[in-house]
């Protein structure tokens, strides 16, 4: 017999009892389409959590303040301190100190009510410099940024972000209009373009003023030097590790530091928080995948319960067959065959099924779902697998039959 008539002999067989043959391809398109799905969710959140961190900024080091230490002991948190000042953000924005950093954009930032004629709105009021706008990655939308010239005058103005824009002015154009903060004027000269949401923060939830009006004009206090972060711009992804060292290195000697650890302040990378996140969701996806790939497994027995019903079913068949010339070879090939064919059946509309689902599913969740094709030939290819694997048994077994005890059986 040769390979084409092995195929034809499989297919009349799976045909013929379409019922067995469709609950045992039920079991392993269920699992391949689970683990497409799982793997495309995963991938998807991954996606999604980059877009996330990069709109953050590109190539960006956030220097923030260590923690306090009360009288009685208690400690802060990182953060809580005010260590950091404008006179650091102005020495790491030194070209000789620190040659890889393009950019360096101080903050401070205070949740403040912004009242616009008859609406108010809260909001976080972010006081910088103009290098926010290119460190943090943003554009405007209409009007324009923050100048050099609106941090030196203490400038009153502001620029809105998207969504704060529309809570205050609705429909109109914010542009041109006066808001009030604390009860100081602002007159709005831009919008900022929509930049979305992150785990941190509403990116598109924000007022930004000069540096110089937010610790001057809005928010006062005892350390107006004072800032709570500092963004910082690598000329590029190779050089974010160099400009990391720079910034501490200088820092450490601005606040003389001289045991390592003992830094009263922390500087965290795109990178590290990108990897973090990545990590988180690679391992949930893997947790994911196995928990799929069990319901795959419970598909493989299947496929082999039924060939095992079909190797009884068919003794006589087999006795026949041997009698005639049939060697084993032949009829274990016979039930492989049948078997792998099951398997890529499953495979094939598993595959149809998750991909479908991902699509309906992306919509219905708003959320990604990424349909990997390694993932989809991997899944084929498993398929195939299961039923070979699973096949093998009552494969050898048919192929075992002694052709007179096949033919006596009743």
């Amino acid at each position: 017999m040769n390979w084409w008539e092995t195929i034809r002999t499989g297919l009349e067989a799976v045909r013929s009892h379409r019922l067995r043959s469709g609950l045992t391809v039920l079991g392993i398109l269920i699992g391949i389409a689970a683990v497409i799905l799982t793997v495309g969710l995963g991938l998807g959140a991954q996606q999604q959590i980059t877009q996330q961190i990069n709109s953050l900024g590109s190539n960006l080091l956030i220097v923030g303040p260590g923690s306090t230490t009360s009288s009685n002991g208690l400690r802060g948190g990182l953060g809580s301190a005010s260590t950091l000042t404008e006179t650091d953000a102005t020495a790491l924005a030194s070209k000789v100190v620190a040659p890889d950093i393009t950019a360096v954009a101080p903050a401070v930032q205070r949740s403040e009510s912004l009242t616009a004629g008859a609406s108010n709105w809260t909001t976080t009021v972010v006081g910088t410099t103009p290098d926010w706008l290119s460190v943090r990655a943003r554009t405007v939308s209409s009007g324009r940024f923050l100048t050099t010239q609106d941090v030196t005058d203490h400038a009153a103005v502001v620029v809105l972000a998207a969504t704060t824009a529309q809570e205050l002015f609705g429909p109109r154009d914010a542009v041109g209009q006066t808001v009030t903060v604390t009860g100081i004027p602002l007159s709005v000269i831009g919008v900022l373009s929509p930049a979305g949401s992150t785990a941190a923060a509403n990116e598109d939830d924000q007022a930004i003023v000069a540096l110089s009006t937010a610790s001057e004009r809005l928010f006062g206090g005892a350390t107006r030097t004072s800032v709570q972060n500092i963004y910082l711009q690598a000329q590029s992804s190779d050089t974010l590790s160099a400009a990391y060292q720079e910034a501490e290195s200088e820092l450490s000697n601005l606040h003389h530091v001289t045991t390592p650890g003992s830094e009263d302040f922390t500087i965290t990378s795109q990178q590290s928080i990108l990897n973090t996140a990545t990590s988180v969701t690679q391992t949930l996806t893997v947790l994911l995948g196995g928990i799929a790939a069990i319901s795959l497994l419970v598909g493989g027995v299947g496929v082999m319960n039924i060939m095992l019903v079909s190797v009884t079913e068919r003794i006589r068949e087999i006795g026949l067959r041997k009698a005639l010339g049939a060697t084993p070879r032949v009829i274990r090939r016979q039930f492989l065959v049948e078997a792998s064919v099951l398997g890529l059946s499953g495979g094939v509309l598993g595959v149809l099924l998750g991909v479908a689902a991902g699509l309906g599913l992306s919509k219905l969740i708003s959320q990604p779902v990424v349909i990997s094709p390694l993932a989809t030939l991997g899944a084929l290819a498993v398929a195939v697998a299961i039923g070979l694997v699973f096949g093998v048994y009552p494969a050898s077994r048919a192929a075992r039959l002694a052709p007179i005890e096949a033919l006596r059986s009743e």
